[in-house]
Parts: structure tokens; sequence; C-alpha cells
């Protein structure tokens, strides 16, 4: 009868049944589950504190419980603690009743050789402990640097300090509060060793006070904090030379401060672009440059003005540089103005110029656009040097490569016309080329005549520079008047006589007013 209800007969009820039990099986796993999770213990409140935090501030579980034992050794310090105890906490959440269950303290010391001491020994190293806390200075937040600056040589002073500390550590050995002698730790502990660690547990006589209280608390805050810029600090430097997607936060003077999420970036002026402008909220690609832990946390360092930048625009919108295929040998930028880009390939059948600049422009425009206008001249990288200095000429067309290895210097003849495309605005076009290849490049006329160098720029003309130097001094020196001619005209005459030499004088005297008296007649 049970067949009779399966149109296939037997297979079909064995299928049938299979199926029954395999939503049996389902039914039981699910029910012995929830039995598990009903029947398991829950977590305590100061765990899933922890843990909250740690989803806060992406940091890991045990940063958070180190803390914690940070704090509750800093509070046991405050309020049980003696000067010469190294105090250690262990600390379990989930049988913390919030006084002093879960929480364990130990005195840690290390063992060390026996060895004999003067009487005033501990005396003197207490004073000069105290000493040292009194004269040790408050550093002050170290600056952003904005260049990598030399380590500053050793003073006399320095040296000195340096010195008295060795002579210190030799007198004072012994360090009552870290280390325990032989001796005594096997006292505590038969079988105690040299360089062992020797544990005593100490017991919490009442609950901690309201200052101890306090002190963990900062201890807490503190501790969370450096584990929280550790973990940005690896996180981004990890990440040193990345393009990536960025929003303008706010201007402080000069300096552009970079929303980046979790963290904030710099843009110094040194990495940005001269003609652009950076308004909050704008959306912008800047190289992630440097990252450097400071007194205040990481500094995270963009630029928008590196040739980085340029690479890596380059290899996300021309897959073939991407893949390798097309390699960027060299790149000479300057921000905001020009950048040429040498590129070459292994492969015969891509043309590394074409792949860069793309269909009518396209891939070489959308860089463009992304640096604000900024020119871009891709060349053609070759081994032989004259070649590649005549193509990072471009746009310009050479006649004739002169290479003078010795002075690591290169001649290039072009035609008239093309002089001041070979130069460019300022001697911008010879100065990039120099820097693209490493050669010092000098443009000459077809007659060999030196118009351009890539240090210098476009020399001056004799006919141009003595028709400059007419002009300055014409528009420094004053005009004549007719006083001062006629001044001129009387004392340029040489007298012959005391008597004319007398004559001559008094006619100097009066000749300012000769002169105003010619005027007003002329007038």
């Amino acid at each position: 009868m049970l067949k009779s209800c399966y149109p296939s007969g037997v297979d079909s009820f064995r299928i049938g049944r299979v199926s029954l039990l395999a939503k049996l099986f389902y039914f039981y796993s699910l029910l012995t589950t929830n039995y598990k999770l009903l029947t398991s213990p829950m977590a305590s409140p100061i765990s899933q504190a922890m843990r909250q935090i740690c989803d806060e501030k992406n940091i890991s579980y045990d940063s958070v419980l180190e803390a914690v034992e940070s704090s509750l050794s800093a509070a046991y310090r405050k309020d049980f603690g003696s000067k010469n105890q190294n105090i250690k906490a262990q600390f379990d959440p989930e049988i913390y009743d919030g006084a002093t269950a879960g929480i364990r303290i130990f005195d840690v010391k290390e063992v060390v050789a026996d060895m004999e001491l003067p009487d005033d020994y501990f005396e003197r190293f207490e004073a000069a402990h105290a000493q040292r806390r009194q004269m040790q200075p408050v550093k002050p937040a170290a600056p952003v640097e904005t260049a990598e600056k030399a380590p500053a040589p050793e003073t006399g002073e320095t040296q000195k300090e340096g010195e008295e500390k060795i002579e210190e550590e030799d007198e004072f050995m012994f360090n009552p509060k870290t280390m325990i002698m032989l001796s005594d730790a096997r006292d505590l502990k038969p079988d105690a060793q040299i360089g062992e660690e020797i544990k005593v547990e100490l017991s919490i006589p009442a609950a901690f006070g309201r200052m101890a209280a306090q002190t963990a608390k900062q201890v807490i805050m503190q501790k969370l904090r450096e584990a929280e810029r550790g973990v940005i600090y690896e996180d981004f430097k990890g990440r040193e030379g990345e393009l990536m997607n960025v929003t303008v936060q706010r201007r402080e003077g000069r300096i552009v401060l970079i929303d980046l999420g979790r963290a904030t970036g710099v843009l110094l002026p040194e990495d940005q672009i001269e003609n652009e402008r950076y308004y909050p909220g704008t959306r912008i690609k800047a190289l992630l440059r440097e990252v450097t832990m400071t007194t205040k946390g990481p500094e995270i360092r963009l630029s928008r003005s590196s040739p980085g930048v340029v690479a890596s625009l380059f290899a996300q919108e021309i897959p073939e540089i991407l893949n390798g295929v097309v390699e960027i040998k060299n790149i000479a930028r300057e921000a905001g103005s020009r950048t040429k880009v040498a590129v070459t390939t292994n492969d015969d059948a891509i043309d590394p110029i074409g792949s860069c600049i793309g269909q009518r422009g396209t891939r070489i425009q959308t860089i463009i656009r992304e640096l604000g206008g900024e020119k871009i001249d891709v060349v053609l990288c070759s081994e032989d040097m004259a070649e590649y200095i005549a193509n990072a000429l471009s746009p310009a067309k050479v006649l004739n490569v002169e290479l003078r290895p010795a002075d690591h210097l290169a001649i290039v003849k072009v035609e008239p016309d093309q002089l001041s495309l070979a130069i460019g605005k300022g001697g911008q076009n010879v100065r990039l080329a120099a820097r693209l290849t490493g050669w010092k490049i000098t443009v000459a006329e077809k007659s060999g005549e030196i118009v351009a160098d890539s240090e210098v720029g476009e020399f001056e003309k004799p006919e141009e520079a003595g028709e400059k130097a007419e002009e300055t001094v014409s528009e420094i020196a004053p005009e004549k008047t007719d006083a001062d001619e006629t001044a001129v005209e009387i004392t340029a005459e040489k007298p012959e006589t005391a008597d004319e030499a007398d004559a001559v004088e008094v006619a100097a005297e009066d000749a300012p007013e000769i002169a105003a008296a010619v005027e007003t007649e002329k007038e």
C-alpha cells in the first residue's frame, strides 16, 4: 500500500525514506546546537565591554587585556605597593565581580648571583634615583619634521652624561626592585636558578580607592591610545607608495589635512601642486609618501607632486604597464607644468608610446585631467644614448647629437625654427630632458652656435644684452634740466687767470638764478 503511493515503485519508496531520515538528522543536530548555546555560560559584562572596544578601535583583545592589567598594577602600586616591589597584575574578566575577584597581583623579580653590598648601599641607591628623577626634564612634544635631519653630533656634555650613566650602572649593579639574590630566592623556591623569574603573589587588603581608580583609568586610556596608534602605523606603513583616493579635510596655513578614515594625513607645501586649490570635501588622488611615528602618533605624509603619482596613474589607466609588458624607465617632472615619461618594452609587437597614449589619446587625457591639465610627454627609452637624448627633447626635431662621455655632456643641434621647442619656456624642455637622461644637454644652432644649456637655460645674445643695458641705464639716469645744462656750460670753460677763476666761481654760484630767469623768459 505504501509503495503504491510512489509512481515509480521501490526506488521512489527508498528515496522518500532517505529524505525523511535526513530531515530527522537535521532537526536533531539543530536541537543539539541550540541546547549547547543555551547551556553555555554567557560572557561577563566586562568581557563584553572589552570586545566592544576591540571592535571600535580595531585592536586585538590581548592589547586591551594588557592595558587593563597595566592599570591594575598602577592602582595596586598607588594604594598598597612599596617602593621595592615590581608589581605585575593578572586579570580574568570572566570571573571578575566588580571588586577583587579575578585579579591576582604578583611581585616579579629576576634571580641574580649573591653579592656583598656595603651597609649604606640602599641609601645611596635611593638618593641617586631620587636625584635622577628630579633632574630629568620634561620632554616637549616633538615638532612635525618636513625633511630628514642629520643626527646631532655628540657634544662634550652629552659624552659626559653618558660616561656618568655608565659609572652609575657599574656602581649600582643590584636593583632591589627588579632583582633578588640567589640565597633569598631559594628561601622562596628551593630549586631557583640564576636568571629565573620569581613570582610572589600578594594579597589585596581591600577595594581600590578613588585615586587608584583614577590612576587606572588614565593608564587604560594611555595604553589604548598607544595600541591604536601602533595599529594605524602598521596599517599605513605597509601601504607606502600606494596611490589613494582621499578627501580634503581642511587647510591650516599652508598645510592641507587629508581625511583617511581612521587617521589624518598631511599634504605639506612641497608635496602640493602650485596651481591647485584644495577645498574641504574635494576628492583627490594622492600618493602615500611616508609614514613616521612621532610622540603624537603616526604622521602620514601624502604627495601630489611626486613622480610616483604619475607612475601610479599610468599603472591604473594603462593595462600594459600594470601587467609589465610596457615598463616605465624614468620620470622627470615639474609638478603642475610638464612631465616627461620614458617607456620601453621587450615585445616587438607592442608600441609602448601608442599603448600609453591610447586610441585618440583617451588614456593620456584621463591622466592629464587628474593632474589638472599638466602636460605629459611620453618618449621612447633607448640603449643608444644619442637616440634617447633626441627622443627626450621631443616635440623638437633634432638634427645631430654629439656625446662627450668624459664631461657627461651632449651637444644637440637643431634647426632655427625648432630652437623654441627644444629649449622650452624658461629652458624647461631641455632641463627636463637632462633630468630624464641623466646627461647635461647643450642646445646649439645648425651653425654650431650654442644658444641654451640644461643648467642655465637660454643664453642672451650680445645685441639683446646691449639693448637691455641701454634701456636700464636710460630708465635709471635722471633727465637733465635747463639749469643743469647752464651750470655745465659755465663750469666747462677753463679759466686762464685768477680774476677769470673768481668770475667763474661767481657765475657758478649764480647759475641757478640765471637758469630760473631763462625759464621765466621762455614762459
